[in-house]
């Protein structure tokens, strides 16, 4: 008497005699997949993978099942990206550059704001309502001709140093934070930098995502004192880092690079601190707080400006 032939449950025309040792289907090469003891189908590792809970950060933020800081590297290519489209476009850096107040006249160039009404010239910047400026400003650089730092072209230094402190920020940040929390962390100190330019010098065009590196900045001294590591190395890089802020003071936007230290140092310390027990709720509630802050400070700009 010959045994009953078996197949594959999803190849019946494959004849098999493997079954999955936690469901009993039998399954094909294509099918199997390694077990602690034996093989197991594709439904029931699916089924295993989502009874597993999902390892997290220390902060809280989802650990990546790659090791590639995937959001430090969008947003370095974004930059990039922009900055060519900078060089093909130089409009691009007046049309979205931060500015608090301009004058716009008809052939293009640009007058300091002034209260009322001036026939012939346009009111430009957040005052008049661009308020993309805050975060479009931060994904700008300076273009190549744009200014000089000694013999060498700072317009190509700025988006190289930007980009450089960005990658090696950002690798440990993200990290440590997840991916999500470390992308409201890099748009909040952008946009944090950009909300005290136009509070200090909103009569400044300013470009550059130094108030988002100094934002990264502020975050790794507070992860960083948050797992308790041996701090002489992490303050001996804040002291360089607060060095350069008050040196490249003369020639780039203090302001900008302030208002990112401050809004990334108090976003991290909403992560970092916030009680186990509804620490997501916390932290989003605590980014959506300074958001109303920002928003608010703009608003209270706004109407000084204007009158």
């Amino acid at each position: 008497m010959e045994a009953a032939v078996t197949t594959c449950y999803r190849h019946p025309s494959y004849e098999t005699y493997v079954s999955c040792t936690r469901c009993e289907r039998f399954i094909c090469p294509d099918c199997m997949r390694e077990a602690a003891v034996g093989h197991h189908c594709v439904e029931c590792v699916r089924e295993g993978q989502r009874s597993v809970r999902q390892a997290r950060t220390v902060f809280g933020g989802a650990v990546a099942r790659s090791a590639v800081p995937l959001v430090t590297y969008l947003l370095m290519g974004l930059n990039i990206l922009v900055y060519l489209a900078e060089l093909v476009f130089p409009d691009v850096v007046n049309r979205f550059a931060m500015l608090g107040a301009g004058l716009a006249a008809p052939d293009g160039s640009r007058y300091l704001y002034a209260n009322g009404s001036f026939i012939g010239f346009d009111v430009i910047g957040v005052v008049d309502g661009e308020w993309y400026r805050l975060l479009t400003g931060a994904f700008l650089h300076l273009p190549p001709d744009g200014a000089t730092l000694g013999p060498l072209p700072f317009g190509v230094l700025h988006i190289v140093f930007n980009m450089y402190a960005l990658w090696n920020l950002g690798r440990v940040v993200e990290e440590q934070l997840g991916r999500a929390r470390y992308l409201a962390l890099y748009l909040l100190s952008a946009l944090g930098g950009s909300v005290l330019v136009y509070l200090i010098a909103p009569f400044d065009g300013t470009v550059g995502a130094s108030g988002a590196v100094f934002g990264l900045g502020a975050a790794f001294y507070v992860v960083n004192r948050r797992l308790g590591r041996d701090m002489q190395a992490v303050n001996r890089f804040m002291a360089g880092f607060l060095i350069w802020m008050l040196i490249s003071a003369g020639f780039t936007s203090w302001q900008g690079h302030l208002g990112g230290l401050l809004t990334g140092g108090i976003v991290t310390v909403a992560y970092a601190y916030a009680p186990a027990r509804g620490r997501t709720a916390v932290q989003a509630a605590s980014c959506v707080v300074l958001l109303a802050v920002l928003v608010l400070l703009v608003v209270l700009k706004t109407s000084a400006l204007s009158g």
